[in-house]
C-alpha cells in the first residue's frame, strides 16, 4: 500500500438529515424530508479526494451493523483503501442527527457509538507513516483525542498533516491543540471555529496557529464576507496564510452554481485544497480549486452526492479560471 498519497482519521458517521420548515426552540413541525447518507469530517475529504482521482486510505473503526456496512461499500465505490478500518461487533456505528431548514440553519447531534472506543491499538501506525499525508478530523470523547495526542508522537516527520478540528475540537482552545497544531502543515478552519480556537478575529487567530507551528492555515467564509486586510479590503471566500504571506479567494459568481445543502462543504473545500497541494498549485490556486470544490458539493443533499469527478471539475476550472487542472 506503499502507494496511497493520503490517509484519512477521524469519526465514521451515518449521517441523518431531516429537512425541516425551520429550526425550533420549542414547538413542533412537520419533516420534510429524511434522507441518510455516509458521512464523517475526514471521511468525506477523503472520499472527495478518492473521486478525483487520488490514491487514498482510511483508517478508524465501525460496527459490525448495517450502517458500518454502508460506509465500506461507499468508500469502496470511489477506491478508498478500508483494509484497515477496524469492525467491533456488537456495537453500533456512529451516527449524526441533521436538522436543516430552509434558511440554511443546521442543527447537529452526535451519537459517537463505536467511534468512543477506538484506541490507538486500532490504528496501524506502519500504515500511516507510509503515506505523503494524514487528513486528521475530530472525534467527540476525550478518550480518542487522548489517542490522537498519542499518534502525534509516533507520527513520523516525513508524514505531512492536515487538520480539520470542527466545531468539537475548536472548542478545546489553542493550549490544548498545540500538540496537534505544531505537526500540522495545513489547518482547514472555518470564520467560527478559528474564532472560538483563538478568541481573536480571523487574520489575527491565524497568526497565532502560524506561532504554534502550522505551516498555512486556510479558513473558509461561506458564501463570502469582507475583509480588511492592511489599507484594503476585500471579499473573500476564504482566508489562507503561511509563512511567505496571505491570499484571499474572491468568490465567484454567485448564480453560477445553485445550492440545495451546506452540509460537508468545508470538507469538500478542503478535498480540494488538498488535491490542488498534491499536484504542486500554489496556495491562491488551491483555494480556488477548493471553493469550487466546495460549490459543486452544495448542488446535491448530503456530504458527498455532489462532489465532483476530475472531468467536471477541470471543466468548472478552466470555465472560471481559465487554467487547467
Amino acid at each position: 500500500m506503499s502507494n496511497i498519497e493520503v490517509v484519512g482519521l477521524g469519526a465514521l458517521n451515518i449521517d441523518h438529515m431531516y429537512r425541516v420548515e425551520r429550526i425550533l426552540v420549542d414547538g413542533e413541525a412537520v419533516v420534510d424530508e429524511l434522507h441518510s447518507f455516509s458521512g464523517g469530517s475526514a471521511a468525506n475529504t477523503i472520499y472527495g479526494l478518492a473521486k478525483l482521482g487520488v490514491n487514498t486510505g482510511y483508517t478508524g473503526v465501525i460496527g459490525g451493523d448495517a450502517g458500518g456496512k454502508i460506509l465500506l461499500r461507499n468508500f469502496q465505490l470511489v477506491g478508498v483503501d478500508t483494509s484497515k478500518i477496524r469492525i467491533k461487533r456488537g456495537v453500533m456505528t456512529g451516527s449524526v442527527l441533521c436538522l436543516s431548514d430552509k434558511l440554511g440553519q443546521r442543527s447537529l447531534y452526535v451519537v459517537p457509538g463505536v467511534n468512543s472506543l477506538m484506541t490507538i491499538d486500532d490504528l496501524d501506525l506502519t500504515y500511516i507513516n507510509q503515506a505523503k499525508w494524514l487528513h486528521l478530523s475530530s472525534f467527540a470523547d476525550d478518550t480518542q483525542f487522548e489517542v490522537l495526542l498519542e499518534l502525534m508522537n509516533r507520527l513520523d516527520s516525513s508524514v505531512n498533516l492536515s487538520f480539520s478540528p470542527g466545531v468539537l475540537h475548536s472548542n478545546k482552545k489553542v493550549a490544548v491543540l498545540k500538540p496537534i497544531l505544531s505537526r500540522t502543515t495545513i489547518l482547514f478552519v472555518n470564520q467560527h471555529e478559528i474564532q472560538h480556537l483563538t478568541q481573536k478575529d480571523i487574520v489575527a487567530g491565524a497568526e497565532l496557529c502560524l506561532r504554534q507551528g502550522c505551516h498555512m492555515v486556510v479558513v473558509t467564509l461561506g458564501k463570502g464576507m469582507i475583509l480588511k486586510l492592511g489599507q484594503r479590503t476585500v471579499n473573500a471566500v476564504c482566508y489562507i496564510r503561511g509563512a511567505d504571506g496571505e491570499y484571499v479567494v474572491e468568490p465567484i459568481s454567485p448564480d453560477v452554481i445553485s445550492e440545495i445543502d451546506s452540509t460537508g462543504a468545508g470538507d469538500a473545500f478542503a478535498a480540494g485544497f488538498l488535491y490542488g497541494t498534491l499536484n504542486g498549485k500554489q496556495p491562491y490556486d488551491c483555494g480556488c480549486i477548493g471553493d469550487l470544490v466546495a460549490r459543486l458539493s452544495l448542488t446535491k443533499l448530503g456530504a458527498r452526492e455532489g462532489l465532483p469527478n476530475f472531468t467536471k471539475l477541470a471543466q468548472y476550472y478552466h470555465k472560471y479560471y481559465n487554467k487547467e487542472l
